[in-house]
């Protein structure tokens, strides 16, 4: 069981979990040995002059800390709690990253409307997967692999059309940064709904995709 606080209450006003405690290498073989999900070690933050600094050199790095290390990263994610730990070891302060498109994708709205629609997939008892809030005011749903194919045809048939509302699917070729992998100074990854034993069995893209749509049409 994951070590975090308790998952969202249900209302707008809910608070997010906050991690506790455990390092990122113990944290990254439990996303492999609980969840089954392959991991791999992106870039990490260095103290230079008084500041945080990106692993990649980059004094301008968009996302300090929290992206992939090499290019050859999606070879190099694994499922194996064996390998996970040998690679922390070698860097233990590296974030934390989880490719989509295997075991998950990802929807990605704005946190706002992430609130918004939370809420109102509570109220229709909706069963959530995992979903993650990120420094950079992200929400991202985890739900079957296939969501990308999906989403296009299911937002339109909503009446929506996915360029005109900030929804993106991530799947194959992409990649989510898991807690408590931080964002340079910004904070770091939090879970707003944590992985627990009744969350295993993700839901579809269809499941979500109304109350998703609706919050980001109202957050325009």
């Amino acid at each position: 069981m994951f070590i975090v606080e308790e998952t969202i209450a249900g209302t707008e006003a809910a608070q997010i979990p906050k991690q506790r405690g455990d390092s990122l290498l113990e944290t990254a073989v439990r996303y492999t040995e609980e969840r089954h999900w392959d991991v791999f070690p992106g870039t990490w933050l260095e103290a230079l002059d008084g500041s945080q600094r990106c692993s990649c050199g980059d004094a301008a790095c968009p996302a300090p800390g929290s992206h992939p290390a090499r290019p050859d990263w999606a070879t190099q994610a694994t499922g194996s709690a064996t390998v996970a730990r040998r690679m922390w070891q070698r860097q233990p302060t590296a974030s934390i990253l989880l490719p989509t498109g295997r075991t998950f994708d990802a929807i990605s709205v704005p946190e706002t409307a992430g609130f918004l629609a939370l809420a109102r997939m509570e109220r229709m008892e909706l069963t959530l997967g995992p979903v993650t809030l990120t420094p950079d005011r992200r929400m991202e749903f985890f739900v079957l692999p296939g969501a990308g194919v999906k989403v296009p045809d299911l937002v339109r048939k909503l009446g929506w059309s996915v360029s005109s509302l900030d929804l993106a699917v991530l799947g194959e070729g992409a990649y989510v940064a898991a807690p408590p992998t931080r964002f340079g100074s910004r904070g770091a990854v939090q879970w707003a709904c944590r992985p627990t034993p009744a969350n295993r069995w993700l839901p579809d893209a269809e499941e979500l995709i109304s109350p998703l749509a609706y919050a980001c049409g109202r957050d325009r």
